[in-house]
């Protein structure tokens, strides 16, 4: 899947995607990047959220689901990560 820019927020935002991501700190925002820029399989839809969700291996091992929205941009493909989670290695559909 091809992106152009991955939407933090401020990571002092207790609201933000980078606390949510964070939770217990099982997953980091490098990892989420990861697997978001490498991830080459379908997309899936979050069963809970119904949101895009993808599934992938990070470089520390971790096999991770990442859910995301895509932001409104004529020309670029934005993706904000709302969270990530271990996910067992089958993968499909959280």
């Amino acid at each position: 899947m091809y992106i152009d820019l991955i939407l933090w927020d401020d990571a002092d935002d207790p609201q933000g995607n980078v606390q949510h991501i964070l939770g217990p700190g099982e997953v980091t925002p490098e990892e989420v990047e990861e697997v978001l820029y490498d991830h080459e399989g379908p997309v899936d839809s979050s069963d809970s959220s119904g949101r895009p969700i993808v599934f992938g291996w990070t470089s520390t091992g971790k096999h991770i689901a990442v859910v995301f929205t895509f932001e409104d941009d004529p020309e670029l493909i934005i993706v904000r990560p709302t969270t990530a989670y271990p996910a067992p290695e089958y993968g499909d559909g959280d």
